[in-house]
């Protein structure tokens, strides 16, 4: 199974259903495919072969999906890049990736100028309506519309599910950004576990707001693909009050979020006047929700089911928490997903039992190639298993299991804060100040401290009308910690910085 094979084989079968909405432009599965098919074959009479790296630097649209399905039936590598990223961090991706191909929009001009004047391999641009025929950098882009009349023949490669589907570079929180490289093996299992475990149908309606360079967001076009779905696209979540119409007014079933979507939404005082009937499922990654998070969703939504995930771009999916064990284990994040093998180990590798507190460890067909032209970090990530010739992940990320093995975060390896010669958990942290009435978003981060080596400190966003001292805010970290994972800091700000895909970037606080 290659992964745009679900795609075609529905583009044949109900050709006439609704695949996608944007806006108010309404496609069917036979449409996309017919166009998806001529890009396709337009990518191919430009030069592009099997293995080419297509850039896909748009924001959520039709023809962002357009050019997902069209670079994986060329045979080539799509690699989707976030709408926001600037020139120079766009050069970057462009010579890192060698990327052959450019599908991008024309109201990005001035930084395909800057980019693609500095990125040696890109052959062919090809522009959603561009105003003229004026070169860029040189290049004289092809109109994506034109592209859509090639008369070329798609030449249909030989690709294997071994070959790589996508390359998708990480946020660059931890450092440069890392090409991610998954096969059609990895992107088709992830999928269709994901989509089986969270029981999604052909006459589910999909909301997506979060932006398809985001592998979540990709995935909402993947997994509605596999089961004939409707996925409803929104460029952003920069207006929930739309959102919410949308969800309305296209009677969505399925929204998938990560915490800042649902801070968004809750902090709407008239969600609750919006008639959401129709929404029976919720879906929650990329940071874990704590526990009032979790309740206040349970409460907005509660004719929907909540279920909560963990994962990472370099395997898409780690693991799922049963929706009947969200009042047993709010803050668990599940157990391994089917097909995949999950453990904590210790600091030298060693294999740990249920009950302890390690770094979580991943086995399975979803787990990435590696990181593209990296090898040095691939070998951090990547090590050998138990079998030879076999490679595990290691995420790095620090997870504690129960006597049942349901596993809980405690954070990034390289963010456990070291205090008094005691570890602490910034998540532990976090989950305390979210207690608090009033709090929206908290992040907690160590600073250099003379005395106790390392200092918490936190940072906090406080929902309209509240107002607190850090005196009220330590006294309430003390009552629910113990002394030492007590912030000794406690700062207010209207907004936290993010990464590209909405995470809470703990980099730009001090």
């Amino acid at each position: 199974m290659l992964l745009h094979q679900w795609f075609e084989r529905h583009a044949r079968q109900t050709p006439d259903k609704v695949a996608l909405i944007c806006e108010e432009s309404v496609y069917t599965y036979g449409e996309l495919d017919r166009q998806a098919t001529r890009l396709a074959a337009a990518l191919q009479a430009h030069s592009i072969e099997r293995g080419d790296r297509v850039a896909i630097f748009l924001e959520n649209c039709v023809e962002a999906v357009v050019g997902v399905f069209a670079a994986l039936k060329a045979g080539a590598v799509f690699m989707p890049i976030n709408a926001q990223t600037k020139a120079d961090k766009l050069t970057y991706l462009l010579n890192d990736s060698g990327a052959r191909a450019l599908l991008s929009h024309s109201t990005f001009t001035e930084t395909l100028e800057k980019a693609v004047a500095r990125s040696a391999d890109i052959a062919v641009l090809i522009i959603v309506d561009p105003k003229d025929t004026a070169p860029i950098a040189g290049k004289t882009p092809v109109p994506f519309s034109a592209a859509l009349e090639s008369t070329a023949e798609l030449q249909t490669p030989p690709t294997i599910d071994q070959d790589l589907a996508s390359i998708i570079y990480t946020s660059g929180s931890t450092g440069e950004p890392k090409g991610v490289m998954v096969t059609h093996l990895n992107m088709v299992s992830a999928a269709r576990s994901i989509s089986t475990y969270l029981g999604l149908r052909h006459d589910d309606i999909i909301l997506n707001v979060l932006p398809i360079a985001f592998d979540y967001g990709l995935y909402q076009v993947l997994m509605s693909s596999r089961v004939g779905a409707t996925l409803v696209l929104q460029r952003s979540l920069a207006f929930p009050v739309k959102v919410l119409e949308t969800m309305v007014r296209r009677n969505v079933t399925v929204l998938p979020g990560v915490p800042t979507v649902f801070s968004m939404l809750l902090n709407l005082s008239s969600l609750g006047s919006y008639d959401l009937r129709h929404l029976r499922m919720v879906t929650n990654t990329a940071a874990a929700l704590s526990e009032a998070q979790i309740n206040a969703i349970r409460a907005a939504f509660p004719q929907a089911t909540l279920f909560s995930m963990y994962g990472l771009t370099e395997c898409k999916r780690v693991s799922y928490l049963p929706p009947d064990q969200l009042d047993v284990r709010p803050m668990s994040v599940g157990r391994g997903m089917p097909n995949e093998e999950v453990f904590l180990v210790d600091e030298n590798g060693a294999r740990l039992p249920n009950g302890s507190v390690g770094e979580l460890v991943v086995r399975g067909s979803n787990v990435m190639r590696g990181y593209w032209r990296k090898p040095e970090q691939t070998a951090e990530r990547l090590k050998p298993g138990a079998l030879p010739g076999e490679m595990y992940l290691h995420t790095g990320d620090i997870f504690r299991t129960d006597a049942e093995g349901y596993l809980y975060f405690v954070g990034r390896r390289d963010d456990i804060i070291k205090s008094r010669g005691e570890k602490v958990s910034p998540r532990e942290v976090e989950n305390v100040l979210h207690g608090i009435e009033g709090v929206l978003e908290a992040a907690v981060i160590g600073v250099p401290d003379l005395v106790l080596g390392q200092a918490v400190k936190a940072w906090l966003v406080l929902k309209s009308g509240y107002s607190y001292s850090e005196r009220d805010i330590i006294r309430h970290c003390l009552a629910h910690l113990e002394s030492f994972m007590a912030p000794k800091y406690v700062a207010f700000t209207d907004a936290l910085p993010r990464t590209d895909t909405g995470k809470i970037s703990k980099r730009g606080l001090t």
